[in-house]
């Protein structure tokens, strides 16, 4: 038998370290917790490929005056948006001859603005801007007139990049190097002043009959 006394003392505790390691361990948890969050509140909110995909524009037609156009985006494309007076939907039954599509047989549009004026009410005229040729951007050239455009011109849109002309309906004239018309969005209208792109009216659950 040993003479030695077992040796009965116990190790000093250190307090400062045990603090650190509890204060660590606890902000390692909530450091995850947030990491773990981070993807379920970005859920909440569309992601930005939501939004090029397509999400609706809600557009305020109220301050738009007759025989102005103002210009809107949706889908990263511009949109433009026309006030047409009586005058100007009157010019478009005078140049039918002159135009490549003129029913708009061979042209991109939704089914309820197939018809003259190509639109849901034949004041508002809502077209992607975008020439159907390379992708340029039409110029306004509402004044009818306008012997710098063409002979006999009866207004409309005019792109400077390769002289193709569109009519007061996007309708391409004869002798442009755009093929079609321009295209129109699916759009419906929520309330008289306010309009949705992106929306067809059977979806918004208001079919809206184009003029004839």
């Amino acid at each position: 038998m040993s003479d030695h006394a077992a040796d009965d003392t116990v190790p000093e505790v250190d307090e400062s370290r045990r603090k650190f390691l509890v204060a660590a361990t606890a902000g390692t948890g909530a450091i995850g917790a947030v990491l773990t969050a981070v993807p379920f509140l970005a859920s909440w909110s569309p992601s930005e490929s939501a939004r090029a995909a397509g999400l609706p524009t809600e557009v305020d037609l109220s301050k738009i005056e007759p025989g102005q156009m103002a210009t809107f985006f949706w889908r990263k494309q511009p949109i433009y948006i026309v006030r047409r007076t009586p005058e100007m939907l009157a010019s478009l039954s005078t140049h039918d001859a002159e135009l490549k599509d003129a029913d708009s047989k061979e042209s991109e549009q939704p089914d309820y603005t197939k018809n003259q004026q190509r639109a849901l009410k034949p004041e508002w005229l809502v077209l992607k801007g975008t020439c159907t040729h390379l992708g340029c951007l039409p110029k306004t050239r509402f004044t009818a007139g306008d012997a710098t455009v063409m002979a006999n011109w009866p207004g409309g849109f005019f792109c400077p990049c390769h002289g193709s002309k569109f009519d007061l309906a996007g309708r391409v004239f004869q002798g442009s190097p755009a093929s079609v018309n321009l295209r129109v969005p699916p759009y419906s209208f929520k309330t008289d002043t306010m309009l949705v792109i992106g929306v067809d009216p059977a979806s918004a659950g208001k079919v809206e009959k184009g003029a004839a």
